[in-house]
């Protein structure tokens, strides 16, 4: 069962972090959320699994990805925690650049074109790294039906989905951690 405080509380034990930062998106901010310190640690994989299969168990879909390296671990836990439950999932990665070698490309995984995916992250700022994962997934041929996080800054990534037909779903807010947007 996901527990939410526990997340909150290995966030900031873990992740939270304040001083000046510069943001994939390119943004300044003073704190970051490092993901990967909560995604690559066994307890905090397995909430953010729980969690973001919980917060999509009223969503049809047959697969689950995002841009490689920050989603791999969070897909990774959502197919066992699906496994484990008896629910048949595919997962897939999205290369940043095509691959070199062997079939050149950029998604890899067990996906079909035609599947209906959920795209992830572990945190959205503007969501540029999830829309760069959408169009290259949607450019394979599926549909993607919706967009999902650990953490939303709520500095505009969720209105950058909207506009793309999508929602997104989080499941924390940089509130949680008692932030407004853009400090």
């Amino acid at each position: 069962m996901f527990n939410r405080q526990r997340l909150i509380d290995l966030f900031r034990e873990r992740a939270l972090k304040f001083g000046d930062f510069t943001l994939a998106s390119g943004k300044k901010a003073t704190y970051y959320l490092d993901g990967k310190q909560i995604t690559l640690h066994s307890e905090g994989l397995r909430l953010v699994a729980l969690g973001l299969y919980e917060l999509l168990a009223d969503v049809p879909f047959d697969a689950i990805g995002g841009m490689a390296i920050g989603a791999d671990p969070i897909i990774g836990g959502v197919l066992t925690i699906a496994g484990e439950r008896g629910r048949p999932l595919a997962g897939f990665l999205v290369r940043k650049e095509a691959k070199g070698h062997g079939t050149g490309r950029f998604i890899e995984g067990p996906v079909v074109p035609g599947s209906r995916v959920v795209v992830i992250d572990d945190v959205v700022t503007t969501g540029g790294s999830s829309i760069a994962a959408i169009e290259r997934i949607q450019e394979f041929g599926c549909q993607v039906v919706q967009a999902a996080a650990i953490v939303d800054r709520l500095e505009g990534g969720a209105a950058n989905f909207l506009a793309r037909g999508l929602t997104l779903r989080s499941l924390l807010t940089i509130a949680d951690f008692g932030i407004s947007p853009a400090s």
